[in-house]
């Protein structure tokens, strides 16, 4: 049954992958020694981040995948793309934007972050790709204390 409203009612909706499990070492246990980030932990930051029009997580509905992870830890850099669910997705700038905050709150500042509708899979994808790299228009939009809130919805652990 189609939702009064939604841009897309009814979504498809994926299988989840099963938890990663990490293999502990003894480096791991080392304060001395400097852990990298990799493609697993920056997924699981981000595959739990809520949809803002679905009670589903962005893994659910595909919009988040673990192969379109770039992490180059050596490097500063991390690149997440993603997927929004259909081509004229509205809400495409606002899943960056808590991609983007859920980051910025995880990791250490010395990370530059890309953000980035995936090539081809929207119909702004340079205009939404601008807003989420842009760091002016992120602090201003993060400002808003309606948007604010509702990115923090999207980033609030499931019930």
């Amino acid at each position: 049954m189609a939702s009064a409203g939604k841009i897309n009612a009814n979504p498809v909706v994926y299988e989840t992958t099963q938890n990663y499990q990490r293999v502990w070492t003894d480096a791991d246990e080392d304060e001395a020694v400097r852990d990298a980030f990799d493609k697993q932990e920056i997924f699981d930051l981000i595959r739990h981040i809520n949809d803002p029009e679905h009670p589903l997580t962005l893994e659910q509905l595909n919009v988040a995948q673990y192969e379109h992870v770039d992490v180059r830890d050596d490097e500063d850099y991390i690149c997440v793309e993603f997927t929004p669910t259909i081509p004229h997705c509205s809400m495409a700038t606002l899943i960056g934007l808590c991609i983007r905050v859920r980051l910025l709150r995880s990791l250490p500042e010395r990370f530059k972050i890309d953000i980035r509708v995936r090539k081809g899979t929207h119909q702004s994808e340079n205009a939404v790709n601008k807003q989420l790299n842009d760091k002016e228009r992120v602090a201003a939009a993060l400002e808003n204390k309606h948007l604010l809130e509702v990115v923090n919805q999207c980033l609030a652990a499931p019930s």
